[in-house]
């Protein structure tokens, strides 16, 4: 079993619980050494005097409070208990408050509360209390030398004690860029928020924390263990100079993006139920034929005179060798309708002459 890392009581009017704090979280980060490049050995970091450059070993340590350039008071840790015993041994509820009041910015670290020695009665009180008003306790509580703002949450069957930033801690937000609801370059439509707000639930589940996991960290040890296997354990890897950072754009297409994310095809918006007030495009009206039109005398599609294409001929003749090896449809295709022209107009002039005649 963990070992507890405070201990004290609970206290709201003349309630006195006994309780002990353990950590609630544990910190699974990437725990990368640094090493001389020249020769890989660790780098380590010394506790020294700045007087004499003389290594200082733990028992040699004490704390101190620098009242003036130079000058410190000497605070030993029986010095801390003893300057308020009652805030260092107790959780002082100060208020119960609905823990939608408390925006999540605040929240700040977690810690379990356990039962203490005879306080399983008063634990299981607070516990049920506060399940049932549906509220949580805003606390004091100094764990090692700081003061803590803190919360009670009940979480399951056990009270969780979350420290709170104050709010002199939350920085503001009027340095930052953040767009107004009624900006012009912020302006969303209504088709856009329907979109969004069809991905959202197409993306709802049930919370479920087991299904999620450092993919990053389990990719760089995956890597380390490549690196073992092959045998290039002091193998720097460079980056590839080659490499060009991706191109960013600042023109987005909202529309697109969300019908990918949905899974439709870009281009499809009209299929959405608020295009149905866009009047499709009128028809395109079909040229109708006269009675004076003579059949005789109608072109024929894409007509083109013997000169134009000889004129096209030579053209494509002066074109590199490489175009005409690369393409040698291309340029014949040019003579063989040139002869055709060539034929129809010539079968064309004495009809149109009888008929004059």
């Amino acid at each position: 079993m963990a070992r507890s890392m405070w201990k004290g009581a609970i206290s709201f009017g003349l309630v006195h619980i006994p309780v002990e704090m353990y950590p609630a979280v544990s910190s699974n980060s990437l725990d990368l050494s640094m090493l001389d490049r020249r020769d890989f050995a660790p780098i380590g970091f010394k506790r020294y005097n700045k007087n004499t450059g003389k290594e200082v070993s733990w028992d040699d340590i004490v704390k101190g409070y620098e009242y003036e350039s130079g000058e410190y008071v000497v605070l030993s840790d029986e010095d801390l208990r003893r300057a308020n015993p009652e805030a260092t041994q107790t959780i002082d509820i100060l208020a119960f408050v609905d823990a939608e009041d408390v925006p999540l910015l605040y929240y700040d670290h977690p810690y379990y509360l356990a039962p203490g020695k005879g306080g399983d009665k008063v634990y299981a009180l607070l516990r049920e209390t506060l399940k049932e008003v549906g509220k949580i306790g805003i606390a004091n509580v100094v764990i090692r030398v700081k003061q803590h703002l803190a919360a009670l949450v009940c979480i399951g069957d056990t009270i969780v004690l979350n420290t709170l930033r104050y709010p002199d801690e939350i920085r503001e937000t009027d340095d930052l860029k953040i767009p107004s609801p009624k900006a012009k370059a912020a302006t969303i439509s209504a088709k856009e928020l329907k979109m969004a707000m069809a991905l959202v639930e197409g993306m709802s589940e049930d919370w479920k924390p087991n299904q999620y996991h450092d993919t990053y960290r389990e990719d760089v040890l995956a890597l380390v263990q490549k690196k073992i296997k092959a045998k290039q354990t002091k193998t720097i890897t460079m980056p590839d100079p080659d490499e060009k950072p991706a191109k960013t754009t600042n023109v987005i297409d909202l529309v697109s993006l969300l019908q990918a994310s949905l899974g439709k095809k870009p281009g499809k918006a009209a299929a959405l139920d608020d295009d149905d007030d866009d009047e499709p495009p009128p028809p395109k009206r079909a040229h109708k034929p006269s009675e004076d039109d003579d059949e005789d005398d109608a072109p024929p599609p894409r007509r083109k005179t013997a000169a134009s294409s000889r004129e096209h001929v030579a053209a494509s003749a002066d074109k590199p060798k490489r175009a005409a090896a690369a393409k040698p449809a291309a340029k014949k295709a040019p003579a063989k309708k040139a002869v055709a022209a060539k034929k129809t107009s010539t079968a064309a002039a004495p009809a149109r002459r009888r008929k004059a005649a």
